[in-house]
């Protein structure tokens, strides 16, 4: 298991780069998946990350597991690579803030 000052750090790089409520996720899941005529079960709304990202929102620190910890780590990684100055967003790009949006990450929020 990572040891606690790796966790901590884990945990604080997580939960900058997942700035939206676990409330504000679990709805965007649910529209994002929606279809015109259907719409999945609330607990199966999203992708398989989206879903863990939300789980892991509901949990406390103590609670995790090595699969959390590995979702944590990538969810931070991909929110940052996403986020680099060097790809800088173009204007109109709700593509990029969409698949931000799955794993947390709401670009528009300050």
């Amino acid at each position: 298991m990572t040891d606690a000052l790796e966790m901590d750090a884990l945990w604080e790089d997580f939960h900058r780069a997942v700035n939206m409520t676990s409330a504000e996720l679990a709805a965007w899941l649910r529209v994002g998946d929606a279809g015109e005529t259907t719409e999945p079960l609330p607990d199966r709304a999203g992708s398989d990350t989206g879903q863990h990202v939300l789980a892991i929102l509901q949990k406390r620190r103590t609670d995790l597991t090595e699969d959390d910890l590995r979702v944590m780590e990538e969810v931070v990684n991909a929110v940052q690579d996403e986020t680099d100055p060097e790809n800088e967003p173009v204007a109109g790009d709700t593509a990029r803030r969409h698949r931000l949006m799955t794993l947390g990450h709401d670009p528009l929020k300050a």
